[in-house]
């Protein structure tokens, strides 16, 4: 990148985003060996960490292979996690973080549990996934995973109160981002509705669902990819119920509604996030048009779980 005091370019894997330069000579050590300072905006800062723990991944990738599944697995796990917890106590020393893979980033808190976790006290809580959808990851040739970087601000205006994400697909050689929202996607041709499925755990009702509908089921992998896949007009609607938490759709639905899309979760209410309970088992994600026909189907074929 640019040596120098002002704004630089930085290529996004077909996009050209303008970064920050560096702050100083000793400035901070990215996951990819650049000396750099990032954004100080929320939104293209949450670029600049998703998509250097994406490349981070794929290099893990490139390292380990493919000839241990669990232990590429674990490993970009870790490695993408450290990368982002380690650059978000750097840079946003003051804010809170949910991660996937922090201990117990799965455990409800109740009052009478003792003192809260931080970030339910926080005003700012940067939620994130360092790697959505592992299974995928650890296998050659796929690239239906992503990384997740979300910012929940208490006084944000939007109903789920994210007021900055960024999804990488690393594979896929894109990152989406509140920074630059998509424009929505162009209509489709004639013909079903295209519903994108989980290829390892959709929901017992999809298949009824999906016959009520007309629809076509689309399966593919990470919930990112799912959702980056409604973004860019691959298919028109992603239904889940059952498995999920917070970081896992925190990031794409923040980017979906900032490109105009519906999100909810599948009885229309709103998605909330930096909950006591991070659990959050259900959404739909669709075009805008087909939020209403798909919201009466699933009361009649889906049950909140």
């Amino acid at each position: 990148m640019g040596g120098g005091g002002g704004p630089v370019e930085s290529a996004v894997w077909g996009e050209r985003v303008p970064v920050a330069g560096p702050r100083e000579s000793g400035a901070a050590h990215s996951a990819v060996g650049e000396l750099m300072r990032p954004p100080e905006d929320d939104a293209a800062f949450a670029r600049w960490l998703a998509e250097r723990a994406g490349r981070l991944l794929l290099e893990v990738r490139a390292e380990l292979g493919h000839d241990d599944p669990e232990a590429l697995k674990a490993a970009g796990d870790k490695r993408s996690h450290d990368f982002l917890r380690g650059e978000l106590a750097r840079w946003r020393p003051d804010d809170a973080v949910l991660s996937e893979e922090d201990e117990g980033a799965r455990r409800a808190w109740a009052a009478n549990a003792g003192p809260a976790p931080d970030r339910l006290r926080a005003d700012r809580v940067w939620i994130v996934d360092p790697l959505d959808g592992t299974r995928e990851y650890s296998e050659p040739g796929r690239a239906d995973w992503a990384v997740h970087v979300a910012l929940w601000v208490r006084d944000a205006a939007t109903p789920h109160r994210i007021a900055a994400g960024a999804v990488a697909l690393p594979a896929q050689g894109r990152v989406l981002g509140t920074d630059h929202p998509p424009a929505y996607p162009a209509a489709p041709d004639a013909g079903a509705i295209r519903l994108a499925a989980s290829r390892s755990r959709p929901p017992a009702f999809l298949t009824a669902l999906a016959e009520d509908l007309g629809a076509e089921l689309v399966p593919m992998g990470s919930a990112g990819a799912k959702i980056a896949a409604v973004i860019a007009g691959e298919v028109d609607a992603y239904v889940h119920a059952g498995g999920q938490y917070e970081w896992d759709s925190a990031a794409p639905v923040a980017v979906a509604t900032a490109a105009g899309l519906h999100a909810s979760r599948i009885d229309g209410s709103a998605l909330q996030y930096n909950a006591a309970n991070p659990r959050l088992p259900d959404l739909l994600v669709c075009r805008q048009e087909l939020a209403s026909r798909l919201l009466e189907a699933l009361r009649r074929h889906a049950t909140l779980t």
